[in-house]
């Protein structure tokens, strides 16, 4: 693991600094107190205190995702996230103090937008955290300069207080006293949800969930009392898609698990090809009060 992720990991159950160590063909953090967390053979590194209440995205639904992703359907929100880290890092007093080069994605997935993220910070490294043992096998493999760690978001995040100067949080459960914690006074948090118009051609055609038409005041409450909103923006796009791109879109989302598959399979089926849906997602960028 690159030493500049390494310094500022820290092991979730007593909060010291953690070490690699090696014992033959095994791998694993350890801290001072003895501690220890093992390094899977996919890469990742599980730093979870405990069992999470949950285990996050099945392989099928990180698999549909992947597929999706690597289509370039959502190329748009990477394009966004890049951009955006670019003038947070640009807006640090200078790069080699603070937080930076480390940027954390939390409920990272596969690990497809940090990787972009990555490629656009030629100096960054970046730490993919998720609660999904089968997504974090890809995020680990996301960016050479990337790494991996299972961790539950709800919880104490595996980090140094004010140790990340830029953080991403796409499609995923916010904490925010502890995205608050672990970013360098100086960071950026970037938030990225679904707009209301988000994949509205499906809702009613396939019978899947809604955008919640108060999102946007959800996650100013979520987060309101640790950071500020510098600015918002709707990134929008029309998808061209076959009917298994539209299966697989919904595959990798929430409504994968609220669908009956007879159900969708026949809804699928009426739709006229190509399927036409529009994409539109809020890019929130907020920093530290």
């Amino acid at each position: 693991m690159d030493p500049r992720i390494l310094d500022r990991l820290r092991c979730p159950v007593c909060g010291e600094p953690l070490a690699e160590a090696t014992a033959g063909t095994t791998s694993a953090l350890r801290c001072p107190r003895r501690h220890s967390f093992d390094i899977a053979r996919q890469g990742y590194v599980n730093l979870l205190a405990g069992r999470a209440p949950h285990v996050g995205d099945s392989a099928e639904m990180v698999a549909a995702r992947a597929d999706f992703l690597a289509a370039g359907h959502y190329d748009l929100i990477s394009a966004a996230l890049s951009e955006a880290a670019t003038e947070a890092v640009g807006r640090l007093p200078t790069p080699d103090v603070g937080a930076y080069p480390l940027v954390v994605d939390a409920g990272a997935g596969t690990g497809r937008y940090l990787g972009a993220v990555l490629a656009a910070l030629p100096d960054a490294v970046g730490l993919a955290l998720d609660v999904s043992k089968p997504a974090l096998r890809r995020a680990a493999r996301a960016h050479p300069r990337a790494a991996a760690a299972l961790a539950d978001t709800w919880q104490r995040l595996p980090l140094a207080d004010a140790s990340t100067a830029v953080l991403l949080n796409v499609f995923a459960p916010r904490n925010g006293p502890e995205f608050h914690r672990v970013l360098d006074p100086a960071g950026t948090l970037l938030v990225v949800t679904p707009d209301t118009a988000h994949l509205a051609e499906l809702v009613d055609a396939l019978g899947l969930l809604r955008v919640d038409p108060d999102k946007a005041d959800r996650v100013s409450g979520s987060l309101g009392a640790h950071f500020t909103l510098a600015s918002s923006a709707v990134h929008r796009a029309e998808l061209t898609m076959t009917r298994p791109e539209v299966a697989t879109l919904v595959g990798m989302g929430p409504s994968a698990w609220h669908t009956d598959p007879a159900a969708l399979d026949t809804r699928l089926g009426a739709l006229p090809e190509p399927v036409r849906v529009t994409m539109a997602v809020r890019l929130d960028v907020l920093r530290p009060r």
